[in-house]
């Protein structure tokens, strides 16, 4: 098959396997989006699943929508929320959108966002990218009044694995 739609060779034999044929175009597409970085965190689930989920504050765990603990009578909904891909196509709508998403699953636990704290990743030679990432988020957050209140960013340099504040 050509055209795997981002697929790698061993997740086309196992869509064969699962559905017991040569998949058409259609469902490879609906299977690379599904399972594509963006989508199912391929890189970071891994490291994600070291993390505890289990507490007597937490309410709600990992799974869809945003994760719910219980502090002091009051419960807290938080999501975090991976746009590298999107953001990196078109860094203004990719982060914009990223936003609108956390809210989305904030707001589908019952809960009101209040604020946005942001931690942002760059590799070298972002500049464009940084840029627009920082304007989409912005914009996004303000056009439904929820400001972004603090946050980080990082500039990895590659060659040195070293990080720039």
């Amino acid at each position: 098959m050509d055209n795997l739609h981002g697929l790698t060779q061993q997740e086309y034999e196992t869509i064969k396997s699962l559905i017991g044929r040569e998949p058409n175009d259609i469902e490879l597409g609906i299977f690379g989006v599904l399972w594509s970085e963006h989508c199912s965190y391929k890189s970071s689930k891994p490291l994600l699943k070291k993390f505890p989920t289990e507490a007597p504050y937490v309410v709600q765990g990992p799974g869809e929508n945003a994760g719910v603990i219980e502090l002091e009578d009051v419960w807290l909904a938080f999501k975090i929320e991976s746009h590298n891909h999107p953001s990196f196509i078109d860094p203004f709508n990719g982060a914009a959108t990223g936003v609108g998403g956390i809210i989305r699953d904030i707001m589908s636990m019952g809960a009101r966002p209040i604020a946005i704290l942001d931690s942002l990743r760059f590799g070298e030679n972002s500049k464009r990218i940084t840029k627009g990432v920082v304007k989409g988020i912005s914009h996004y957050g303000n056009c439904i009044g929820i400001p972004t209140v603090g946050g980080e960013y990082i500039f990895l340099i590659a060659a040195t694995k070293k990080t720039l504040l």
